[in-house]
């Protein structure tokens, strides 16, 4: 990358943003191999996870080639603590029912689409690579929740109200994920990232029709938004995910297979 070392410097933060998010939310869903509600989907949750980890490691290798300062992409994913994270609030709260991971997985899936078809266009040919090759497994990963978005929403009584209550519980936790700071400012206007900004109205459509068809109720937009997460403030769960997912790296520093 032909990039002056400021740019360079908010390329690797940027990337890392990008990095935590899939590796954050590949780890919860992780955690649902072997506890899936049936054979199929508990497949299904462990090839998502696998396409978010892989996605991870995309940002996370070129951050490392940005930043050009001796750090692997394992360094950046085992070897910071939560407070250096900067993924969502969103992607870090835990699995609950399945349900709530259904609702947790959808609210980014739309997101993520949207945000990958932008990033595709970036004129920095590495990241437009890494935003085309995602944004294939993306449209799959929506086209599998809102499937089920539809199947729990208009299921049974139960069902229903599961999955109303997870909606109602993680809206607080979407808007931020089209705040831009000053660092979305600056690639937006050189036209290597997305801006975030002209995304909102696309997702909250594409919501909505999906709330509407399932006979979900859209929560109340009055309510309290969460804040903070690009500038490394998270929820007391995060440190809980770190712990388990760095234990190996952490307790046997460069171990290697």
């Amino acid at each position: 990358m032909s990039l002056n070392a400021e740019i360079r410097g908010q390329l690797f933060n940027y990337l890392l943003r990008h990095a935590d998010d899939r590796l954050v939310l590949g780890h919860r869903l992780s955690e649902w191999c072997g506890h899936g509600p049936m054979l199929e989907e508990d497949l299904a949750l462990a090839n998502i996870a696998l396409d978010l980890i892989g996605q991870a490691s995309l940002f996370y290798k070129l951050a490392a080639e940005t930043e050009a300062n001796g750090r692997s992409e394992d360094d950046l994913a085992f070897l910071r603590d939560s407070a250096e994270f900067r993924n969502l609030q969103l992607v870090e709260q835990p699995n609950g029912d399945f349900a709530y991971t259904i609702a947790r997985q959808f609210f980014f899936d739309v997101y993520d689409v949207l945000f990958l078809e932008q990033l595709s266009l970036s004129t920095e040919a590495e990241i437009s690579a890494i935003g085309a090759k995602a944004l294939k497994e993306a449209q799959y990963h929506l086209r599998h929740t809102q499937q089920w978005m539809l199947r729990l929403g208009d299921g049974t009584e139960e069902s229903h109200r599961r999955l109303q209550d997870a909606v109602d519980d993680l809206w607080r936790f979407t808007q931020e994920m089209f705040v831009p700071d000053e660092l979305d400012h600056t690639l937006t206007a050189e036209v290597i990232a997305p801006d975030l900004e002209t995304l909102r109205s696309s997702w909250q459509e594409s919501v909505e029709q999906t709330l509407r068809e399932a006979t979900l109720e859209l929560p109340e937009d009055s309510q309290y938004m969460t804040s903070g997460s690009r500038g490394g403030y998270h929820t007391e769960h995060l440190g809980y995910l770190l712990a388990e997912m760095q234990v190996m790296q952490r307790t046997h520093p460069g171990a290697a297979w």
